[in-house]
């Protein structure tokens, strides 16, 4: 017989299948290096800035080879409209070097070896798995994890480690990395963090933080 869990999981991801059929990252990218890039940048930073700062860098630096060879103040210069330039700048400039120097210049497709690139922590690293690579990856950043817990997806997590591990456990393995973009965009557009917009949500019967919400207004 099917678990609370599991009917909850059958719900969301019905929803999410029905009004998001065709989620994807909104970061701007033509190669597995520009996404990379894209997705350092984006660490506490929106995609939108994002992708207003992406297209001058990638056409002074089109390759990991030519971001190698960049002066650090240059490309500081390029990206100092996003969050944290400088940390940002530094590891861009890493990224790209041992990118040359131990991979040939290829991102590589290895949770591990991703992992070891500068500005590349385990969030990153399954966004690159799982849009570049097809793999069954979730990536859990500040929405998924703020999202996942609202619905009752994840129960006392407090890690995003431990959230991923419990999103992948109960999510199909071929829809796993459309999920992510599910609750990335659902918690960028609707359930956002101050003010969630639960009038135009369709899951607030099954969300705990609605019915939270609901319980103190009533009183």
């Amino acid at each position: 017989m099917p678990t609370k869990m599991n009917k909850l999981y059958h719900k969301v991801i019905d929803y999410f299948s029905r009004t998001m059929p065709d989620a994807q990252t909104e970061l701007h990218y033509e190669n597995p290096y520009q996404l990379l890039v894209a997705v350092i940048l984006s660490a506490q930073c929106t995609d939108k800035r994002v992708n207003m700062v992406t297209p001058a860098l990638f056409a002074r630096y089109a390759t990991p080879q030519a971001l190698a060879e960049a002066d650090e103040k240059d490309v500081f210069e390029l990206i100092r409209s996003v969050s944290y330039p400088n940390s940002k700048s530094r590891h861009l400039l890493g990224m790209a070097r041992m990118l040359c120097e131990r991979f040939d210049g290829q991102v590589p497709d290895d949770m591990d070896k991703l992992m070891q690139l500068p500005g590349v922590g385990r969030k990153t690293a399954n966004v690159i798995e799982a849009v570049v690579f097809d793999r069954p990856n979730i990536a859990v950043d500040t929405h998924v994890f703020r999202v996942a817990a609202r619905l009752g997806l994840t129960t006392d997590s407090t890690t995003p480690l431990e959230t991923e591990r419990q999103l992948t456990a109960n999510i199909p393995a071929d829809i796993r990395a459309t999920a992510h973009h599910w609750l990335i965009l659902h918690g960028r557009y609707t359930c956002t963090a101050r003010k969630p917009h639960c009038d135009r949500c369709g899951l607030t019967d099954c969300c705990l933080h609605y019915r939270k919400e609901l319980s103190d207004l009533i009183g």
